[in-house]
């Protein structure tokens, strides 16, 4: 059974909310929408409705209308507190009456509702907002148009007036009555290659020859039962840009709607570095609640995110640096640490905690995510080993601007890097704990791989700090820029920086220049990007770049009802009155006074039911306004079957050391890995030592497909030992079977790589020898890429050095 949004009766008659419509305008980085919901009450008596939906935390809502019977009705922001009032007062009075607000307790939840919509009446009701667009590691910008609304566990002393305690029922999608159209239309300069979803689409449109313009539609009939994702890829996506945008004519300069704003976005060409830093406290903070029994996506065929987990916090493990210290927590009502205090990693610390990760389950009932992190950062800090966080969580809780509250307090002593795990996580939680620590954040949604997003942010963890980062404006005279973002102190390598500006004074002539210039630097090297801009804005009638300049300053200064200092609040406030972007403290309200029929008895009650992620459990039932009620399952649905995963297989890698030949020895077989303890990549990786290698033994021999006895009768004993025979296997072993995989075990690989070295250079049994078969390896180079690994291999076996072979060919020295 999947759940979805709408309104249904208690009879499951039809319903008012009969269709959503969106429309997506997308320029370079940025998303323009414009979502419709279209109502019709076809009963008899009058209805209140609300519509609960969840939204990215980037996103700023500025626009909120009401089309009543072909009336518009424009919306006004207020004070949250004042539209409240309004909304209840133009109800008991008979009007038709319009609120769109932001959840007390998260970002990214709004409620809208809908107040007296008489018999027969038709309305419809539009937001607009803007967002800036992620970009994946593989260059796509990606847009969601969230559906999916996980439940928010509700622990004691949490906000009473939080939408989230508006439960809603569950429908199967054949009895969802209204359908979602999407139309998205993309715009870029450096030319669209391709857009992708996981939903059917329309064949892409170009719009012109030089494809810098192009449409795409959801396919009709698509039922609102996952999020939309598109995934956009341009030819040129790491340029660095600079938008320039007019302000708003009527507002007063010096003003940020009335000044001009900039957008800066940059793209650091950090040179990849091996990781260098053995130092660091790692903890890993693991959600353990009964929601993490669900699959990753709504697809029944997906994993299970529990045993997602289990296999990231292996590769973590295995992954870490020799001489640095760890802990593992699991958390859900309650939490555990794996020890009183973080450890130095060994082989016993190591294996100690592996045991544990094995037996972890979804077993800790609801989402408390704060008691833990506040253990953490009490626990005292490691002289030179600098505070790593990763938190992985859902993001099923309610208490969101006490946690990112906490995680700031502690901003000085730690970074948070953070994972949303399967649809509906909370945006609000996840960004707001990375960006109040300075951390990165990832979602984990579809076919995404927990491994690959872990194991790549903690590589970015382990890079060499970029230090001394600044950014310079070059104008002309009389023209100045104020920095309206957050002062950027870190920069990840394959990180992209977007920066907001307002220019102030007088704008100089048309065709003339400004520049932009950021500076870094990495291990005594100074590095700088520029950009070259026009000094010529551009005017946009829906404001664009000052509304998403106005949300990048509310998310430093709005903590949420209860958790903004009261320095902020005003500030806070004003900002959001002035540019109409929506926050904490304001809401939209629409009336329609024309309709004064007072209201005859109390407001029709309606179910609405929403999507949930496949698997959740029955429903529960919380008094709403007017007797209008909703249900929402709780945190721990039932689990689901085990899925099925296949283990990607390349071709045989041939391989000879004088008379002993690789090729044959290792089997490459296409597997099928029911379960945890039968996937071969993974019980590789279980195997390997905390310093790199691996013991030749019956565990290894399994993982190869081959008999300990075939694997001794090769081992060429008077070149190498048995440990380094076993990871030489182990290594070519990843290569030959794990090459779509290879970001998850390239930390494990370097690890290998490192222990070869330091036991080549002081083996007595292993020792340097010539050759003989320079031509075998010289063909196998031209058949297969020259890799980091191949070069240690043939070093230990050839006694040539890394600079003979170069792209695959052996050169004269």
């Amino acid at each position: 059974m999947v759940h979805f949004y709408g309104l249904l009766t208690l009879q499951r008659e039809p319903v008012p909310l009969k269709s959503i419509s969106v429309s997506v305008s997308i320029y370079e980085f940025v998303a323009d929408v414009s979502a419709t919901l279209n109502y019709e009450n076809a009963e008899k008596v009058p209805l209140e409705a609300v519509f609960l939906f969840p939204m990215d935390e980037d996103s700023a809502v500025y626009s909120f209308e009401a089309l009543v019977d072909g009336k518009k009705i424009v919306a006004e922001l207020q004070d949250k507190m004042k539209a409240r009032t309004n909304y209840e007062k133009a109800i008991s009075q008979g009007h038709q009456a319009f609120l769109l607000e932001e959840d007390s307790s998260s970002r990214d939840i709004f409620s809208c509702n809908v107040g007296n919509l008489q018999p027969g009446s038709k309305a419809s009701v539009t937001l607009k907002y803007v967002q800036e667009l992620p970009l994946e590691t593989d260059g796509a910008l990606r847009f969601v148009l969230p559906a999916v609304l996980n439940p928010r566990y509700q622990f004691s002393g949490s906000s009473k007036d939080s939408c989230l305690n508006v439960k809603t029922p569950i429908v199967p999608v054949e009895d969802l009555p209204y359908t979602l159209s999407m139309v998205a239309t993309i715009d870029s300069k450096h030319g669209i290659e391709k857009v992708q979803s996981n939903c059917p689409l329309s064949p892409t449109e170009y719009l012109g020859e030089d494809k810098a313009s192009a449409q795409v539609s959801l396919a009709a009939g698509h039922k609102f039962d996952r999020d939309v994702e598109l995934l956009i890829y341009y030819s040129e996506v790491h340029t660095p840009s600079v938008v320039l945008e007019m302000g708003m004519p009527k507002m007063k300069p010096g003003r940020l709607m009335g000044d001009p704003s900039a957008m800066v976005s940059f793209y650091p060409n950090i040179p990849e570095d091996q990781p260098s830093n053995t130092c660091g406290e790692f903890v890993f903070l693991m959600d353990r609640s009964g929601s993490m029994q669900s699959p990753m996506s709504s697809q029944d065929t997906s994993q299970l995110r529990i045993q997602a987990a289990k296999e990231t916090l292996i590769l973590l493990l295995k992954s870490l640096p020799m001489g640095c210290y760890f802990n593992i927590y699991g958390f859900g009502s309650s939490y555990e640490a794996y020890f009183p205090k973080s450890v130095k990693y060994t082989q016993q610390t190591m294996e100690e905690a592996l045991g544990r990760v094995k037996l972890m389950q979804a077993d800790l009932g609801g989402t408390e995510i704060l008691a833990p992190l506040q253990n953490i950062y009490r626990g005292p800090s490691i002289p030179g080993h600098p505070l790593q966080l990763f938190v992985f969580t859902d993001g099923e809780v309610t208490d969101t601007f006490s946690v990112i509250k906490e995680v700031r307090i502690n901003r000085q002593k730690h970074r948070c890097f953070s994972f949303g795990i399967g649809e509906g996580a909370s945006t609000s939680l996840i960004k707001g704990i990375a960006r109040a620590s300075g951390g990165t954040s990832e979602f984990i949604t579809g076919k995404d791989r927990m491994q690959s997003k872990a194991l790549r942010t903690l590589k970015r963890s382990l890079q060499p700090v970029v230090e001394d980062v600044s950014l310079s404006w070059h104008l002309p005279p009389g023209l100045s820029a104020k920095m309206l973002s957050p002062e950027q102190t870190v920069i990840f390598r394959g990180q992209r920086l977007i920066i907001y500006a307002q220019l102030t004074g007088r704008m100089p002539a048309a065709e003339t220049t400004g520049k932009v210039c950021l500076k870094y630097t990495l291990q005594g090297k100074t590095f700088e990007d520029k950009a070259t801009f026009l000094l010529q804005p551009k005017p946009d009638v829906n404001f664009t770049i000052h509304r998403l300049a106005a949300k990048s300053l509310l998310q430093t200064k709005d903590m949420g009802l209860r958790e903004t200092p009261a320095s902020d609040k005003k500030d806070a406030l004003n900002l959001s009155l002035e540019s109409g972007v929506i926050s904490s403290f304001t809401a939209f309200i629409a009336i329609n006074k024309e309709l004064n029929k007072p209201v005859q008895g109390p407001l029709a009650h309606r179910d609405i039911p929403r999507p949930m992620l496949l698997g959740a459990s029955t429903p529960l039932k919380i008094r709403c306004r007017s007797g209008f009620r909703k249900a929402l399952p709780s945190d721990r649905p039932p689990s689901a079957s085990q899925p099925i995963r296949r283990v990607m297989c390349c071709e045989a890698v041939s391989f000879q050391v004088d008379n002993y030949s690789l090729c044959g020895l290792i089997n490459h077989k296409d597997r099928h890995s029911p379960g945890f303890g039968e996937n071969h990549l993974v019980q590789l990786i279980y195997h390997q030592n905390a310093n790199g290698s691996w013991d030749l033994n019956e565990d290894l021999a399994k993982v190869l497909g081959v008999s300990l006895e075939e694997i001794t009768a090769a081992h060429p004993a008077e070149l190498v030992d048995s440990s380094g025979w076993a990871t030489i296997l182990a290594v070519i072993w990843l290569h030959g079977n794990g090459k779509d995989l290879k970001c998850e075990w390239e930390l494990l690989e370097r690890k290998a790589m490192a222990w070869m070295r330091v036991h080549a250079g002081r083996s007595t049994i292993l020792r340097p020898v010539s050759f003989p078969f320079p031509g075998l390896a010289e063909g196998y180079h031209k058949r297969v890429p020259l890799s980091p690994v191949s070069t240690i291999l043939l070093q230990i076996f050839t006694n040539l050095p890394a600079s003979s072979f170069l792209g695959g060919t052996r050169v004269k020295s």
